[in-house]
């Protein structure tokens, strides 16, 4: 590797480094107030919090590592354009290949690492995040009775309690349970506590009143009891009925999956998933040789480059526009899948073409600059 080689790639690599732990540390800070709520109500602590949501951060990198080498690329090239040594090294006889070699070695890389994360770390990273907030959520004896607060558990469960005393008992006890939609029942005691049993948590209550309207007749029937019992070990069902969606699937399981198995659209997602995993890191190689194509064959002007820059801009977005917009029509008709690749493909192929033979107005261009 030549000096110059390692100049230039030194810079873009520090320069991508910077740029994606910025975008990283960003989207981590607007995900991580998704899970607030756990904090505030289901007690999660700070180091549960940490693991949760730096699991997120492979999905994150797949996104960022693309746009932040097309963004430093193109500053990088801009600047070496703008301080003539771009016009020095073209003068000694490097064609665009050579000189845009740094910039190829480090998207070859990322486009590694990208494909290191789609087709392992990513679905494996998912899938412990799934089973870890999944676990979080249901977990009743992790949960705290919060006072003076609708405390929800599950789907149907909802207890609100006025108080704890200083023996632990709950005072002044709501609870509504619905997870029988033809027959909630509402209840209210003076008092109670929290018991752990061999069949799971329950809640037991003490002087109250059981409150049920019958469905048709409208009439409201009221049992009161001395003692009650509400079982908290089904509101929210076993870890076992969670299902994995197509992100926390490995290949193996995406190549194997029937539509018989996972249903119509669920099918067409795990699909669309596998084929998205393998197109996914070649916008390392595609958004790299825009800003490539878009720098390099125009040669340098007093005037600056802002045109050529704000062009890549708007064919890296275009780009990216028609990876989302095929992804989506894939998820509808599994037929649009070629799409997928040829969006991928598509940029690279065009860029490649371009700088290898860029057209004759460019080429007048540079043989003009020289000139002067």
């Amino acid at each position: 590797m030549s000096g110059i080689t390692r100049y230039v790639l030194r810079q873009l690599a520090v320069g991508m480094t910077f740029v994606s732990i910025a975008l990283a540390c960003v989207l981590w800070l607007t995900q991580s107030l998704r899970f607030i709520d756990m904090i505030v109500n289901k007690g999660l602590s700070a180091q549960d919090f940490l693991v949760l949501t730096l699991m997120l951060m492979p999905t994150f990198l797949v996104v960022i590592i693309p746009i932040s080498l097309f963004a430093v690329t193109l500053f990088t090239y801009n600047k070496l354009t703008v301080d003539r040594e771009l016009v020095v090294l073209r003068a000694v006889g490097l064609s665009h290949w050579m000189l845009g070699r740094p910039a190829l070695i480090l998207a070859v890389l990322a486009t590694v690492l990208g494909y290191s994360l789609t087709l392992w770390i990513i679905p494996s990273s998912v899938q412990n995040f799934r089973e870890m907030q999944w676990n979080i959520r249901n977990d009743i004896t992790g949960m705290l009775l919060q006072e003076e607060v609708f405390n929800k558990f599950g789907e149907g469960l909802t207890i609100y309690v006025r108080s704890h005393a200083a023996n632990g008992e709950l005072l002044g006890i709501l609870v509504h349970d619905k997870r029988n939609p033809d027959k909630p029942v509402t209840l209210m005691a003076e008092r109670g506590a929290l018991v752990f049993t061999d069949e799971g948590p329950r809640v037991l209550m003490l002087n109250g009143n059981r409150q049920q309207v019958t469905r048709g007749t409208g009439r409201l029937s009221v049992l009161y009891f001395d003692s009650y019992t509400v079982d908290m070990a089904k509101a929210a069902g076993g870890t076992d009925s969670r299902f994995r969606d197509a992100r926390e699937r490995s290949m193996a399981e995406l190549f194997a999956a029937t539509e018989a198995q996972l249903g119509a659209n669920d099918f067409r997602r795990a699909k669309v998933e596998l084929h998205q995993r393998f197109t996914s890191p070649l916008y390392n190689l595609g958004f790299t040789l825009i800003a490539l194509a878009c720098l390099l064959p125009a040669g340098f002007n007093r005037r600056g480059q802002g045109t050529q820059v704000m062009t890549a801009i708007g064919l890296m977005v275009a780009a990216q526009a028609a990876a989302l917009g095929t992804t989506n029509l894939a998820t509808n008709d599994l037929l649009f899948v070629p799409l997928m690749y040829a969006a991928a493909l598509l940029p690279i192929a065009l860029s490649a073409w371009f700088i290898h033979r860029p057209p004759r107005f460019h080429r007048r261009q540079r043989l003009s600059a020289a000139a002067a």
